[in-house]
């Protein structure tokens, strides 16, 4: 099926909620800007997305769901609680994005922190989700519960050294047998945590927001389309009311067209701040410049789960992060300024600007090439850093280019992770996501502020307010998803591997 014939089936199948005739421009397509236009164009609000690249959700590496935040022991309580929640609506909506294994998280005898530290905020979370479930059935997706975490001793794990490595994960321990026998366990402390924290593949979610827009008559998508200027103007439609003329240029062209809509969000992720330059906004906010890079260990054997060894972000012994895909890929981070994180690569904005200045240096590694030398000496840096902790992995070898991009920060706290939106004046939003499971969380928010802004009633929403309606989004088939999901993995030239399910 084409374009043109998933389009016209789904013009017979979609049933819009809204009568609204409101014009919605969403500028920035990744995991923000798309989640935010499924979530209007699915229930009918004429909705128009313009992105500057080729294709969707194309930004800063993606990996890890973050149920509950348990990478970030230096965030506080409620910003776990709130990805929690998040992430459960998340797996809700995007299931076939979701790459369903635990996370093992251990501290290295060098780090300054005890595994018992890590309880109280366990059991918080546990209890939670229990009351989670116990509100609503369906928020069961992160298991039972009881067994959201479990902490093993070194015995258990000596236990596991002689087994056979099972194919298939039938109990949480499964998960432990080629950790068990890979890890330097004399490198650790003991107890190890397995928390239910999966991971989030980018080309599959990537896949499902391209599949589903293309379904959707009320959603307008325009590739290869930068933004260059927006100006007020009062809108005719609706009294007392400010809309925005929005002009766009094509790549590769020389013609400029002026679209009229009655509310924008700017879902720009790191370059948020130049499009709020352009309506005069002012925001403090942040930009860091991070990488991930991808391993391929060929002597890779049995089940992994995502394995975290905690770290002191920024020295030598930053956390270091090993996240599995299929057929032995791996997708590498190091919190160290040698690996994930860069010197000068965390920028603020200022008072002349909202839109932070990284360097130069940074910003042709985002539009252009990174210099070879420079991919293998970081790959091969985190693969030695992994290796510290599994020593066999030291022969894995650099598989891709590194996953790579900037991430906005909204505020002057460089450790928030759960944020979702904040308004300007009428009719204009900023998506500030940090995680990608908060990207659900923002386009409420800017649903409930259209419906403040008498743009949508109330009344006809319902429900919908609250409740995440995706009917369409959720038609797609995992066949149709891995499909979609390995064709953007091939032109994005990575391994194949990344857009599998495990």
């Amino acid at each position: 099926m084409n374009k043109a014939q998933a389009k016209h089936v789904s013009q017979a199948v979609h049933q819009p909620i809204l009568s609204s005739k409101a014009k919605i421009a969403i500028i920035g397509g990744g995991v923000a800007g798309s989640t935010i236009a499924l979530r209007f164009a699915e229930l009918g609000l004429d909705t128009t997305l313009i992105e500057k690249g080729p294709s969707l959700v194309n930004g800063p590496p993606i990996c890890h769901l973050h149920a509950g935040g348990n990478l970030y022991r230096e965030i506080c309580d409620q910003q776990c609680l709130t990805l929690l929640q998040q992430s459960i609506d998340t797996v809700k909506v995007y299931p076939h994005s979701v790459n369903i294994r635990p996370t093992l998280i251990a501290l290295p005898k060098t780090d300054h922190g005890q595994p018992e530290d890590l309880l109280p905020r366990l059991e918080k979370l546990r209890a939670r989700y229990a009351e989670l479930v116990a509100q609503d059935p369906s928020n069961k997706v992160l298991g039972e519960p009881e067994h959201y975490f479990r902490f093993y001793a070194r015995a258990e794990l000596d236990a596991l050294v002689d087994l056979p490595l099972p194919s298939v994960a039938k109990s949480d321990s499964d998960w432990l047998v080629a950790f068990a026998q890979n890890v330097d366990l004399d490198s650790i402390k003991f107890p190890v945590l397995l928390v239910q924290e999966y991971g989030l593949s980018a080309f599959r979610f990537a896949a499902i927001t391209n599949l589903a827009i293309e379904r959707l008559p009320s959603c307008h998508l325009q590739m290869s389309s930068q933004v260059i200027a927006i100006t007020s103007q009062e809108n005719t439609q609706h009294e007392n009311a400010l809309g925005w003329q929005v002009s766009t240029q094509q790549q590769q062209s020389q013609v400029i067209e002026h679209s009229h809509y009655d509310y924008v969000i700017n879902a720009c992720g790191f370059k948020s701040g130049e499009i709020d330059d352009m309506v005069s906004a002012k925001r403090q906010r942040m930009v860091e410049f991070k990488a991930a890079y991808v391993a391929h260990w060929s002597k890779c054997q049995g089940l992994w789960p995502e394995v975290v060894f905690y770290g002191e972000r920024g020295t030598p012994q930053g956390m270091a992060q090993l996240t599995p895909y299929p057929d032995g890929y791996f997708q590498l981070h190091g919190m160290t300024q040698d690996i994930t994180l860069f010197d000068q690569g965390l920028v603020a904005s200022c008072q002349k600007s909202a839109q932070p200045k990284l360097a130069q240096r940074f910003i042709e590694k985002i539009d252009k090439h990174w210099p070879e030398q420079v991919v293998s000496n970081r790959t091969l840096g985190s693969i030695a850093h992994i290796a510290q902790f599994i020593p066999a992995f030291s022969s894995a070898e650099a598989a891709a280019k590194p996953l790579f991009g900037a991430q906005q920060i909204p505020g002057e706290d460089a450790d928030l992770r759960a944020a979702d939106v904040s308004f300007y004046g009428q009719h204009y939003a900023r998506a500030e996501i940090v995680k990608a499971s908060s990207a659900l969380a923002a386009a409420d928010a800017i649903l409930a502020n259209l419906v403040e802004c008498g743009l949508v009633a109330e009344l006809e929403l319902g429900n919908y307010l609250t409740e995440h309606y995706f009917p369409i989004s959720q038609q797609c088939s995992a066949a149709e998803v891995t499909e979609q999901a390995i064709a953007l993995a091939k032109q994005r030239d990575y391994p194949i591997a990344l857009a599998k399910n495990l």
